[in-house]
């Protein structure tokens, strides 16, 4: 695609896709709908890749939150129908076929941080800034992050976040558990590039199926989440890439797996 507001690339069977809303990659309408896009487009495009990184341009911000200039304009009827089309391009990313793995580095915040939310995993580098401080200005997470933070912080802990809006560093943000791995300033990519090579070199059927059993046995009754599981493990059985995994264990060999 051409430079727009975000962009991406493949490169290797991972899709890199670029946040590019210079200074800080603020999420207004425009922006998301371009990220909305290129999933869509990405989805189309599925069987060339096995792995998505989502980062943001520059070196300020993976993203720093919406653009607030367009909140003099917002109406309750207008603010609703806003934060429904945000929903619906938030659970594009979250719902995308393969992996998708947030590089995040500067500033992480608001609607930003939200995003990350959406993706599989997210690494961070050191200097990183995360936080909700939607308070500030007198609201509060709407594009999910109440919902998806809930995932992987405590509710205390989420309602002292939102409740001072105050920022965290990547160090409290692993602790917490909103990001899964901590690099040095300038290596994120680089982790992030890591992770995805590993992912693409497993089973493409496995991970995919993963990534839908994770996703959508979390709000389920244990009895309902293991039915879900074992008919998607079954079904699994009926592909080549099973058997091809299998034989390639027993006879100690790298599997070539042909997503069928």
């Amino acid at each position: 695609m051409g430079q727009a507001l975000a962009h991406y690339e493949i490169r290797d069977q991972v899709a890199i896709v670029t946040i590019d809303h210079p200074p800080m990659n603020a999420l207004d309408v425009a922006t998301k709908e371009d990220i909305g896009e290129i999933f869509r487009e990405l989805d189309n495009r599925r069987k060339e890749i096995r792995a998505v990184i989502l980062h943001g341009a520059g070196d300020k911000a993976f993203a720093a939150g919406a653009d607030i200039k367009t909140f003099m304009e917002l109406k309750p009827d207008t603010a609703k129908r806003r934060l429904t089309r945000s929903h619906q391009i938030y659970k594009i990313v979250e719902d995308f076929e393969w992996p998708v793995i947030a590089a995040i580095h500067g500033f992480c915040l608001g609607a930003g941080l939200e995003l990350a939310l959406c993706c599989d995993i997210r690494y961070a580098e050191e200097s990183a800034k995360l936080g909700f401080p939607e308070v500030k200005l007198s609201v509060f997470p709407g594009n999910g992050g109440t919902r998806r933070a809930l995932y992987h912080v405590p509710l205390g802990k989420l309602k002292e976040l939102v409740y001072s809006g105050d920022m965290i560093d990547a160090g409290e943000a692993f602790r917490l558990g909103l990001v899964e791995k901590v690099t040095p300033p300038g290596r994120v990519m680089d982790a992030a590039m890591e992770l995805a090579s590993k992912i693409i070199n497993r089973g493409p059927l496995g991970v995919a199926a993963a990534k839908k059993v994770l996703n959508r046995t979390r709000d389920l009754p244990l009895s309902d989440g293991l039915e879900l599981e074992s008919d998607f493990w079954a079904n699994l059985t009926a592909t080549e890439d099973m058997k091809e995994g299998a034989r390639a264990f027993i006879e100690k060999r790298k599997p070539e797996y042909k997503g069928k």
